[in-house]
């Protein structure tokens, strides 16, 4: 099974219309995006240190990653609003896995899951291109 057609397959079963991937009432499943830059980690955010931005609630770990966030919120969020680099890429959004990330060029992006970010890893460049192409056409789509 090809990645696009399994990310075709798993976006058709997922998808939101926001322009921010949440999941139980969260951004990037409740996790702290500063923390991907900091701690070069992924870490899961506590809804007590919580703000709402872009119509989504990012949670962060600490209430000096909540600071930073609230400061310069596109410096830390991740690009296409959290949804999977690769599927935006190949033109559709599909959900993410948060251990499943990369920073490139001072950008947080996701993938769907370790497997695809391999694939994600094989051609960045290239499909980041494509990626920022495809964003404002789907961006506000299901």
């Amino acid at each position: 099974m090809s990645l696009s057609f399994m990310l075709a397959l798993v976006s058709g079963l997922s998808a939101q219309k926001s322009p921010v991937f949440v999941t139980s009432g969260s951004a990037v499943h409740g996790y702290d995006v500063v923390a991907y830059f900091t701690d070069s980690k992924p870490v899961k955010g506590d809804p007590k240190f919580s703000y709402h931005w872009q119509d989504a609630d990012w949670n962060f770990s600490s209430q000096e990653n909540l600071k930073k966030f609230k400061a310069a919120p596109e410096k830390y969020a991740p690009q296409f609003g959290g949804y999977c680099a690769y599927g935006t890429s190949q033109g559709h959004k599909a959900p993410t896995d948060p251990e499943a990330f990369t920073i490139v060029d001072g950008k947080l992006y996701l993938n769907y899951n370790l497997k695809i970010k391999e694939g994600w890893m094989k051609d960045q460049k290239h499909l980041i291109d494509q990626a920022d192409a495809n964003w404002p056409k789907i961006k506000d789509k299901e």
